[in-house]
């Protein structure tokens, strides 16, 4: 084995494509990724950053704020998705009413 650390993701797919990224306090940023390195530090590219609700701080709202070019740091990285091939879909754990 070598001293030399891997990570556990293969981000080289998603370079230069959509990537929606979780960062730890409830920060969720959406945007080009253009680059990554082993510690998980991330450079995206055309950043939105997706504003949260002020009555729920962990609630993402429809508002947005324009970045542009950001870093990432890998420690605060808690989840990477791309783009392209998700859909939001019902939380099908929530129980209707009167059940």
């Amino acid at each position: 084995m070598s001293g030399r650390k891997e990570t556990v993701l293969d981000l080289a797919k998603f370079v230069d494509k959509g990537v929606q990224v979780k960062l730890t306090g409830g920060r969720q940023v959406t945007g080009t990724l253009k680059g990554y390195d082993q510690l998980l530090n991330l450079v995206l590219d055309e950043a939105i950053e997706f504003l949260r609700d002020s009555d729920d701080p962990l609630k993402t709202t429809d508002q947005t704020r324009r970045l542009g070019l950001i870093v990432c740091r890998g420690t605060a990285v808690m989840l990477v998705s791309p783009v392209d091939g998700t859909d939001e879909i019902a939380n099908p754990f929530i129980q209707p009413d009167g059940a």
